[in-house]
């Protein structure tokens, strides 16, 4: 009896290095979610089938749109949570700072803000001016991801039960910056700045607007924070494939102020090879058919119906998951 009791110690303790020894070799997954708007409901809907795959997130990365989801998800809510989020916003009023309680005032001043039906559009001598460029300061969103995050201090990201990161665009210096620690919905929010629509996010003295400017879907930042493969879902519909960057006239490269960037970039694309190459290096690549929908498409039908396009985008990514799974757990 006593030799059977050491035997079976010994297979307890061999099966427990044998366990060990599996989930230390066990592939490193990265989660990334691209920038789009509105479209970011159907990330939520791929989620359901990424979860449905039993494939472990390690870390995530996010622009945009893709920082809220991905911030969110970091957080510990899961795609039901946020599939009952996006349904249920008032969008109009939670992206405009709209005031419900003056919804019914054509026009209405308080505290030295002018709003029209709520929505306010200007404030001239008011406490909460702001004179940076762009129509919306973005107060509502804020407010909205610092309850759901419930992350009100100053953090490291990778204290979230899934480490995150999310990109915004240094716009002064033309360059992008990763954020991986501060007050999370503020960082959220810089990410989604999108230019002329929201204000930009001041953090640590650097006006930060919408990442997707110059890198829309974070494959290498999710990479750099130590993942061994990687699930990127991508919202873009126009890629601009066989195009290539031009080069810019040095009078345009020097030019300075918010109008300028913005025609830079417009005209030469200066996000485009970065993109090509994220896209290419994802292990799974899920982009939604999204043909019809918009950054704005935030009307509860297209809400609805973008999240299920999402889900069958997803579903039909399922095999490549169950597949990509397969590598992480054998560690290859």
């Amino acid at each position: 009896m006593k030799h059977f009791k050491i035997a079976c110690c010994l297979l307890l303790c061999l099966a427990a290095t044998g366990m060990s020894a599996q989930k230390a070799s066990r592939l490193k997954v990265g989660l990334v979610l691209g920038g789009g708007g509105a479209k970011g409901a159907a990330e939520v809907g791929v989620l359901k089938y990424i979860e449905q795959s039993g494939i472990p997130i390690d870390y995530i990365a996010g622009t945009s749109i893709g920082s809220i989801v991905g911030g969110l998800y970091a957080c510990g809510y899961r795609s039901a949570q946020l599939d009952s989020m996006f349904r249920s916003q008032e969008w109009l009023t939670l992206l405009g700072d709209r005031q419900e309680g003056l919804k019914g005032e054509v026009l209405k001043k308080v505290d030295g803000v002018t709003y029209i039906f709520g929505f306010p559009v200007g404030r001239k001598n008011s406490k909460l001016a702001d004179p940076s460029w762009g129509a919306i300061r973005g107060d509502h969103i804020i407010q909205l991801l610092d309850s759901m995050s419930g992350r009100r201090d100053s953090i490291s990201f990778d204290a979230l039960p899934i480490p995150f990161r999310c990109v915004a665009t240094d716009y002064e210096n033309h360059r992008e910056v990763v954020l991986s620690s501060g007050w999370l919905a503020r960082a959220m929010r810089a990410s989604m700045a999108i230019p002329g629509a929201f204000k930009p996010v001041d953090i640590g003295g650097v006006e930060l607007l919408d990442g997707g400017l110059l890198n829309n879907l974070p494959v290498d930042i999710v990479r750099a924070m130590g993942a061994d493969v990687v699930i990127a879902v991508d919202l873009t519909q126009n890629k601009h494939e066989g195009e290539k960057p031009r080069q810019m006239p040095k009078i345009l490269e020097n030019a300075k102020g918010d109008i300028a960037f913005l025609a830079k970039w417009a005209l030469y694309r200066p996000d485009l090879v970065k993109y090509e190459r994220n896209r290419s290096d994802a292990d799974v690549y899920i982009n939604p058919k999204l043909d019809g929908y918009g950054p704005a498409s935030f009307t509860p039908a297209a809400i609805s119906e973008m999240i299920e396009i999402g889900r069958r985008s997803g579903k039909k990514a399922l095999s490549d998951l169950q597949e990509l799974k397969l590598r992480v757990y054998r560690g290859w």
